[in-house]
C-alpha cells in the first residue's frame, strides 16, 4: 500500500472514530458489541492468536467455556473501540457519574512522598478511556506511547490522549525523568511481547514471557513508589472501575526477579476480568529456544 492509500485509509479510520464518538452510552455499548461479534467472525488471524492465548493462560476451562471466553474478548475490545473514540472526542462530563475509583489514598499517600509515581498499565479493553477516566483524580499524567507507523493516526492519536496527560515517546527518557523530578505520574504498559532486545524471560499466567526492563528503570531514576493501576468495564455495563494497587518495588536492581514482579501484578489485574484484556496480542511469541512457534498460521 502506498503513501497515498495509506493516508486515506487513515482518514477513514479518523472518520469513522469522530461518527463513533456521537454515540450516546448505551448506544454505543451496543454498536461496539456488534463490532466485536462481527470482528470475531471475520478476523480469523486474531481470533487464532486469542485462541492460543486463552488455551494456554487458562487450561483450566473447557473447551467450550474457552471458546465463549474468545468472543467475550472480541465484545470487550468492539466496546474499546467505540471508548477509544469517546476518549478522544467526547465530552468527559458523560462518566461524571458512571466511574468508580477504588484506593486512590493509595495514589495520594505515594504523591505524598514527592518523588513522582509510576504506574504500571495493561492493554485493557479500556486503555484509551484510562486516561480519562485517570483524570478524575486530579493528579498530574504523562503516558508513555510508541509511535504509529502511520503520521495521521499518530497525530490524531497524540492530540486525543493529550486531553487528559501529555503523551511521551517511549525513548524519551529526559522527559520521563524530568516529569518524575517533578512530582508527576508515569504511566506505562509494559505487556506486549518487544522481542528479546531490552527483554528478560519471565512467567506470565505459567508461560514464558519476554518481558521489557524498563519499568525497574522508571522506578529507580527517581526512586519513585509503584502502583498498578487497572481500568474495568463493569460487569452490566453501566459504567467503570479504576483501581490502584501497591506493587513492591524494593528489588528493582535485580531486573529478572523484577519483571516477575510486574508481570504477577499485571496478572492479578487480568484474572480479575480476563475478558477485557486485548489477548489478541502475540504475547508469548518469543521464546528463549528462538524456534517456539505457537503463533504459527494455521487454519482457524
Amino acid at each position: 500500500m502506498n503513501d497515498r492509500k495509506k493516508d486515506r485509509s487513515a482518514q477513514l479510520i479518523l472518520l469513522l472514530t469522530k461518527n463513533l464518538a456521537k454515540l450516546p452510552f448505551k448506544w454505543g455499548v451496543r454498536i461496539g458489541s456488534i463490532i466485536g461479534v462481527l470482528l470475531h467472525f471475520f478476523a480469523a488471524q486474531r481470533r487464532k492468536v486469542t485462541q492460543v492465548n486463552i488455551g494456554l493462560c487458562f487450561p483450566e476451562l473447557s473447551a467450550r467455556e474457552q471458546s465463549a471466553l474468545v468472543k467475550k474478548v472480541f465484545i470487550a475490545n468492539g466496546i474499546g473501540l467505540v471508548e477509544t473514540a469517546w476518549a478522544h472526542h467526547a465530552k468527559r462530563d458523560m462518566f461524571d457519574s458512571r466511574i468508580e475509583i477504588r484506593n486512590q489514598h493509595f495514589l495520594d499517600e505515594a504523591l505524598e512522598q514527592g518523588r513522582g509515581v509510576v504506574l504500571l498499565g495493561a492493554h485493557f479493553s479500556t486503555l484509551d478511556l484510562g486516561g480519562l477516566l485517570f483524570s478524575y483524580t486530579n493528579a498530574p499524567l504523562n503516558t508513555l506511547y510508541r509511535r504509529h507507523n502511520s503520521p495521521v493516526l499518530d497525530a490524531a492519536i497524540t492530540k486525543g490522549r493529550a486531553k487528559y496527560g501529555q503523551p511521551i515517546e517511549r525513548k524519551n527518557m529526559r522527559k520521563v525523568i524530568s516529569s518524575l523530578k517533578d512530582n508527576q505520574c508515569i504511566w506505562f504498559a509494559p505487556d506486549q511481547d518487544l522481542k528479546a532486545k531490552g527483554c528478560v524471560f519471565a512467567s506470565f499466567f505459567n508461560h514464558t514471557a519476554s518481558t521489557v526492563t524498563a519499568t525497574s528503570s522508571f522506578v529507580r531514576f527517581n526512586q519513585s513508589p509503584l502502583l498498578m493501576l487497572a481500568h474495568y468495564r463493569k460487569p452490566d455495563n453501566s459504567g467503570y472501575i479504576l483501581e490502584f494497587s501497591q506493587v513492591d518495588s524494593s528489588n528493582s536492581d535485580d531486573k529478572l526477579a523484577f519483571a516477575q514482579v510486574v508481570n504477577d501484578a499485571i496478572e492479578r489485574a487480568v484474572r480479575k476480568h480476563p475478558e477485557q484484556y486485548m489477548w489478541m496480542h502475540k504475547r508469548f511469541k518469543t521464546q528463549p529456544d528462538g524456534r517456539h512457534k505457537l503463533y504459527r498460521r494455521d487454519k482457524p
